[in-house]
């Protein structure tokens, strides 16, 4: 096979790889070391020419062309930047001055990376001594001139600062400046003349800290004296009166170019002339006090100071009143006058007055009088004139006085604060007069022994007083209210009387509750009303009604009068107990009634109905008693008769004798009573005759069997009825009886022919019984069984067999 496409294939994979890894791959390089070098040293003299040289040393995988940034700091500031492809790169400091003193650092970037050399410090010794220039050397004192101190081979910032020397005594410093550059430019004023020494230094101001230069040059400089004080002169005096002339002479001798002269007085300048002036002007009221004549050359002034005085012909006027309160209604009267004449230089009977009203003339006299009223109130003033024996006019005018009648205080009236007053509580009184001038004094006069005041000097403001509770309306009459607002009229008064106009509202009494129709107990269904009445209170009264074992009231009422009432209609008996009510009225004052108790008894019907049933509970309980008694003598009977005498069969046989009268007698009763009145009877009587009687034992018998024969029936006679089973069981309250009770089974043959019957016992023997043929019927009994019931387990046997 050929193999030049596999070979073209792996130069086209291999030249693909080399592109990709040129297009993806990041050059490789790392900073080494970067270094600051300061020649010929750290510390040098001022003026030395200095290098600083900072090199790096970068390592990379051949990248060519690789660009350094370097940045050169001085304490922190940047000085000096350059991006070359070179490895370093130099700074000259030429000269070196103190102002380049300090830390220097060098910091070189290569792409993304960075890395700062450690820091140098240069220190430069020495500073430049100044310069100092005069524009002047013989100055006028206090006249500017131009000083200027340099250091032009310094830099930085540079403080300069300007002295003074005597022949004698410590130089004085008398400017400082701050500069922006190495030189200063100021002006000076030296004002003390003579001859004196001027020089300057100055101070550099770096991170170390300042560092102060050595002086300059001193420039010798004599201040000439300047003398252009003015001299100033008043004709014909400094003390004149008014309307005389004056005149102010001003100038300077020996003046110089360009020198002013200013006649001033207070801030107020009367002429101004160059090198000297002459003022005139009449003398006025007013004109007293100090003028200044001032000469200014340039900035340099001179200055001499004359007071005068101006006298009056006469004071300025002084307008009165002669009445200090005014009240509309016064008389009043104002008059004008004047404290100070001078006579003899006033012509003859010159003086004039006239007084004004609002600038209105109202009459040309001394004085004027009028009645007080609104109209009249106003600023009144009044004016005086007069002529001097120069004919000079002169005219003054008084301060104003300002004229307002007072309003005389009305009759004040008295009120309650709130509208409302409540016997028995504390409250306050407000006196208030409609009318009167401010300030006015309210003197209120109560029952108390003190009186109150207050004064009402502003608007709004009010004269309240506080009181202790009243508790009759009478004593109402006893406040009274002074009003006054002038010392010289008599107060105005108002009576307690207008208190009445206000609510007065007198709290209830202590409640009393009434029942109605009656005190006592009451029956039920019987109707009560409950009154409640107050002696005394103001209407509206709320009256309520309460039970003290129900919670809240049981009625509530608002009367007008001085009671209320509460009716319970069908009184029942739970409404019994104990009742009270209470009275409140706008007062709030609530007052409670006295507790009373009704008790409520029961209706006739009732007591009627319980009467029967006590009488049927009783008789109920009568026959009760009765029954039992009866029943516990009828078991105590069964006690007794619970034995019955029984033979034994197997000795003898007995015989059963019935009377006539026993057999009637068992057939007047009921079957289950035959065997006990027969039997039971004759078995007591069998015991009696009898003393071999059987007698209950302790434990159950065996049960007996006694065999009873009777003599066969007379043909002649009736036949022998078949009697009825009786069968007698002695059982107390259905429990049986103990074993020696016996019940006993017979056939009772009747004879209704006989009505004697006459029962014969044969004492001597007990097992041979005789009855009479002709007094009893025979009694064929086949057998009699006696069983004994079996108390010890509470049954009895099944029905015996005859």
């Amino acid at each position: 096979m050929d193999s030049r496409p596999p070979n073209l294939l792996l130069l086209l994979l291999t030249c693909l790889l080399h592109f990709w890894r040129c297009a993806r791959g990041q050059p490789f390089y790392t900073i080494d070391v970067v270094g600051l070098t300061i020649r010929p040293g750290s510390t040098v003299q001022s003026g030395t020419p200095v290098t600083l040289r900072c090199q790096v040393r970068v390592s990379h995988d051949n990248i060519p062309h690789l660009e350094h940034e370097f940045q050169l700091r001085q304490d922190d500031v940047l000085i000096y930047s350059s991006t070359t492809k070179e490895d370093s790169i130099t700074y000259d400091l030429d000269p070196a001055r103190a102002a380049d003193s300090g830390s220097y650092e060098c910091r070189v970037t290569v792409k993304d990376r960075s890395k700062a050399s450690f820091s140098k410090i240069l220190e430069v010794t020495g500073l430049q001594a100044p310069i100092l220039y005069l524009n002047k050397t013989s100055p006028y004192e206090s006249e500017e001139f131009t000083a200027a101190c340099s250091a032009p081979e310094e830099k930085g910032s540079l403080v300069f600062r300007f002295y003074q020397k005597f022949r004698t005594g410590e130089p004085q410093r008398i400017k400082q400046t701050a500069a922006t550059g190495n030189s200063s430019e100021t002006t000076l004023v030296l004002r003390a003349i003579g001859d004196s020494f001027l020089y300057c230094d100055y101070e550099v101001n770096l991170v170390s800290g300042a560092r102060r230069s050595n002086r300059s040059n001193e420039i010798t400089v004599i201040v000439k004296g300047l003398y252009i004080s003015p001299i100033m002169n008043v004709l014909p005096s400094l003390d004149v009166f008014e309307c005389e002339i004056l005149e102010v002479v001003c100038k300077v001798i020996n003046p110089l170019k360009n020198i002013d002269v200013f006649l001033t007085k207070g801030r107020r300048i009367l002429k101004q002339a160059p090198v000297s002036l002459s003022h005139r002007f009449t003398a006025q009221e007013g004109d007293s006090g100090e003028l200044v004549c001032k000469a200014e050359w340039g900035n340099v002034q001179k200055e001499t100071y004359r007071t005068i005085t101006v006298k009056e012909l006469f004071s300025k006027p002084h307008l009165t009143v002669r009445t200090t309160d005014i009240f509309e209604g016064d008389r009043f009267e104002l008059t004008c006058s004047v404290s100070i004449y001078v006579a003899e230089r006033i012509s003859n009977e010159s003086m004039r007055f006239s007084i004004y009203k609002d600038n209105v003339k109202l009459t040309s006299a001394a004085s004027y009088a009028t009645v007080a009223n609104p109209s009249k109130n106003g600023n009144y003033t009044c004016k005086a004139t007069a002529s001097s024996l120069t004919h000079c006019f002169v005219e003054k005018e008084s301060h104003a006085v300002v004229v307002k009648a007072k309003v005389p205080v009305s009759k004040p009236m008295l009120s309650v604060v709130g509208g409302t007053l409540v016997l028995g509580k504390r409250f306050q009184l407000l006196c208030h007069s409609d009318s009167g001038t401010l300030p006015i004094t309210y003197t209120l006069n109560s029952p108390g022994p003190l009186a109150q005041s207050s004064v009402v000097s502003k608007p709004g403001e009010e004269a309240i007083f506080s009181f202790s509770a009243i508790y009759k309306t009478s004593d109402l009459n006893s406040f009274l209210c002074h009003a006054k607002n002038s010392e010289h009229r008599p107060p105005m008064i108002g009576t307690g009387q207008q208190l009445l106009l206000s609510t007065i509202i007198e709290p209830v009494s202590i409640p009393v509750l009434m029942v109605l129709p009656g005190a006592g107990d009451v029956s039920e269904g019987q109707d009560v009303t409950l009154v409640c009445s107050v002696v005394r209170g103001t209407p509206p009264i709320s009256f309520s009604w309460f039970h003290t074992e129900t919670e809240g009231a049981l009625f509530s009422q608002t009367s007008e009068k001085l009671k209320g009432s509460y009716s319970i209609s069908n009184v029942r008996g739970e409404q019994r107990g104990q009742y009270y009510c209470v009275g409140n009225n706008p007062a709030n004052a609530t007052k409670q009634s006295l507790i009373i108790t009704i008790g409520v008894k029961l209706a006739g019907w009732k007591k009627g109905l319980i009467a029967v049933a006590v009488f049927c509970i009783l008789l109920i309980l009568a026959l009760v008693l009765i029954v039992a008694l009866k029943r516990r003598l009828l078991l105590f009977k069964r006690k007794r008769t619970g034995e019955l005498s029984v033979k034994s069969a197997s000795t003898k046989t007995e015989r059963l004798s019935l009377t006539q009268a026993e057999v009637n007698e068992a057939a007047n009763v009921t079957p289950g009573m035959i065997g006990k009145s027969v039997w039971s009877e004759h078995a007591s009587g069998s015991e009696s005759e009898d003393q071999n009687s059987v007698t209950a034992p302790e434990k159950p018998p065996e049960p007996q069997y006694t065999e009873v024969q009777i003599r066969p029936a007379d043909p002649n006679r009736a036949p022998v009825k078949k009697g009825n089973y009786s069968e007698v069981r002695n059982s107390k309250q259905g429990v049986p009886e103990p074993a020696d009770a016996q019940v006993e089974y017979a056939q009772l043959n009747h004879d209704t022919d006989h009505h004697d019957t006459d029962h014969h016992g044969d004492r001597g023997n007990h097992g041979d019984h005789s009855v009479h043929d002709d007094h009893i019927d025979e009694v064929d009994i086949d057998s009699v069984h006696i069983d004994t019931v079996d108390h010890g387990e509470g049954k009895q046997d099944g029905t015996p067999t005859c």
